[in-house]
This record gives structure tokens, C-alpha cells and sequence, in this order.
């Protein structure tokens, strides 16, 4: 029987390192787990399974290393499962989603099958650069928009931490699209406590003019070690940003990187000058891409045709797997504006 969603959307990523066949075992696993943990019916946690099955067993073949990223739907709805690597890329990428044309010690039947299965199937693939694919599942009575929302979402921890100082939440009301990527101070425990105090503050109002949320999660914050907040609030056409500390946004448009911010000095929770707005365009085709200090900046200076060309669903997970600096909890919001009806 299917169920309300429970698996909190404030969870890291489940981040599966596929540099050996064991990574397949452990992936189909982890995907049947936060498939029943979203709430998926009957045999959709199989069939979840199938798809880590298929896409990490391409990554343990054809790569020799990359990762599967594992979670619920940003704005909740379903689970996805993305796929990333550096391998040779598919050269032939409509005979490698024919059926029957499959890797070996896996369940299914290759790409076929997670084309078939999946609700939504998402790849880009270039020789030499690797493969993204993004497969999501949905909820039987799910609308479309469910599984073709345009925003990605990566949350990682430390490594040798359990626990991620950083969260994430995206909301949507009426036209605007609105986004917060928290990082607590230090790593831990204590700077987990501080990032969830913060979601569940903005989840209060999302709807709040941006410098008033940032104020009140400033406020729910002093009983915590502090953190660094960024707010983006989406329109089309254009978007909103209020921050503190270091947390970075910055459109990526087909052909140049623009608007690049950040936050204002300071840490929300223990000090805070009044917080402002700074509004910029997001042109047709762009993505604003929000992310914590646990990516390295540097990506932006001069990305690849490859990277500018990324879906949100793809987007974070090509940082996550390029740019990430491992010592420190990262985590990427890549989202575009909603579409108008």
C-alpha cells in the first residue's frame, strides 16, 4: 500500500561510490529503501532497484569509477536516482537504450529497461567526458509536472561524518520558486542541529519577503553555533538572492556565467547586519544554480560547453562529482524558474 511521504526532505543525498561491482549490491539496496521511505506502492521499490542496479553497473564497467546519487524529488512527488561518471561516454547513445542491450551481473536488461521503468529519463553523454543520467520515479497519481520539475539537488556530508551540516529545501507557491541552502558552522552534529533549525524556520513561511525570512531564521538560530544561509526566490525571467555568509549563486546560461553573489559578511544566528535583496534576470534557458563553500568556487571561472549545457536534474550532480571538496559537507541547488501555464 502506498503512503503519505515520510522520508524528510531535509536528508543528505545518498551518495554511492561505484568504483567496484560491490557498489551495485549497495546501490539497488539504498534505491529500494528510499523508495519505500518516499512512500512508493507496490512494485515500485523493486523496480527502483532495477534502475540503481543498471545505472551502477555501467558506471563499474564502462567508468571505472563515478557515483549514484540517491534521494526523493526536490519538491517531493517521487524519488530519483542520477548516475555520474568520467568515463569514455556513450557514442551510441539510441543503441545503448535499446533493449536487450545491457551490462552484465545486473537486474534488468540495460538502459532499455530503465528507460521503460523510469518516469522520466534524463541523459547527457560526451566522449571523453562522461555520462550523466537522471531516471526519476513518481507516485502512480503524481501530475507530469512531478517528475519534470526543473530542479536538481545535491547534499552531501564531510567525509567520515554521518551526519551533513549543511540542508536544503525548495518550495513553490503560485509563481515563485523559492530555495534556501544552509551551512552550519563546523561539521557534526552541532552544525546539523543548526542547519534543520533553520529549514524547519523556513518552512514556517517561505513565502516571506527575503530579507523578513532571512531575519527570522537569523533569530531561530541563536540558540545554535550559527550557520551561513542563501536565499533564492525564482520569477520567471528574473530572480531574488539574500544571504549571509558564504553561500554562492550565479546564473549558467547556454554560453556565460553570470551574476555571480554572495552572501553578506556575517552568520545567521549570532551576527547580522539588516539583510539585503539583489535582484538580477534569469534569462530564457538559464539555471540558478545556489551552493555552499563544500564546492569549489573555481568551477564557475571557466565551464565546459558540456557543463553550461546541463539540465538542473543533471547539473549538481556533475558538481557534486567534478568539484567537490570532500573535507567539507557541499551542497548544490540548480533550479530554473517555473513555467508559466
Amino acid at each position: 500500500m502506498g503512503g503519505a511521504v515520510s522520508f524528510p526532505e531535509t536528508s543528505p543525498t545518498a551518495h554511492i561510490a561505484v568504483d567496484h561491482y560491490s557498489a551495485v549490491h549497495l546501490a539497488a539496496e539504498t534505491a529500494r529503501a528510499v523508495a519505500g521511505r518516499c512512500g512508493l506502492p507496490g512494485a515500485l521499490p523493486d523496480q527502483a532497484a532495477v534502475i540503481a542496479s543498471e545505472l551502477a553497473g555501467n558506471v563499474a564497467k564502462h567508468a571505472h569509477s563515478g557515483s549514484l546519487f540517491i534521494q526523493p524529488l526536490p519538491l517531493g512527488g517521487g524519488m530519483e536516482i542520477v548516475a555520474a561518471d568520467h568515463g569514455p561516454g556513450m557514442g551510441e547513445l539510441q543503441q545503448c537504450l535499446a533493449d536487450g542491450y545491457t551490462t552484465s551481473n545486473t537486474l534488468g536488461a540495460g538502459l532499455g529497461a530503465v528507460q521503460r521503468i523510469a518516469t522520466a529519463l534524463t541523459i547527457r553523454t560526451q566522449p571523453g567526458a562522461g555520462t550523466l543520467v537522471c531516471a526519476r520515479l513518481t507516485q502512480p497519481d503524481a501530475t507530469p509536472p512531478a517528475a519534470g520539475q526543473e530542479v536538481g539537488v545535491i547534499c552531501l556530508p564531510a567525509d567520515r561524518e554521518q551526519l551533513s551540516g549543511d540542508a536544503c529545501a525548495v518550495v513553490d507557491q503560485d509563481t515563485a520558486r523559492t530555495a534556501i541552502v544552509v551551512d552550519g558552522l563546523g561539521h557534526g552534529p552541532q552544525a546539523a542541529e543548526a542547519a534543520q533549525t533553520a529549514i524547519r524556520s523556513f518552512h514556517r513561511a517561505p513565502d516571506l519577503p527575503l530579507p523578513e525570512l532571512l531575519t527570522v531564521i537569523h533569530r531561530a538560530l541563536r540558540r545554535t553555533r550559527g550557520a551561513a544561509v542563501g536565499l533564492l526566490r525564482l520569477h520567471p525571467g528574473r530572480a531574488e538572492y539574500s544571504g549571509i555568509g558564504n553561500v554562492r549563486v550565479l546564473t549558467l546560461a547556454p554560453l556565460e556565467v553570470g551574476h555571480r553573489l554572495t552572501g553578506q559578511p556575517g552568520i545567521a544566528g549570532l551576527n547580522m547586519t539588516p539583510p539585503q535583496v539583489r535582484a538580477f534576470p534569469v534569462p530564457p534557458g538559464a539555471t540558478a544554480v545556489l551552493y555552499s563553500d563544500g564546492i569549489d568556487q573555481q568551477w564557475a571561472r571557466s565551464p565546459s560547453a558540456f557543463v553550461h549545457r546541463l539540465p538542473p536534474s543533471l547539473l549538481g550532480a556533475s558538481l557534486a562529482l567534478s568539484h567537490r571538496l570532500s573535507r567539507d559537507d557541499a551542497t548544490v541547488i540548480a533550479a530554473r524558474p517555473q513555467r508559466l501555464p
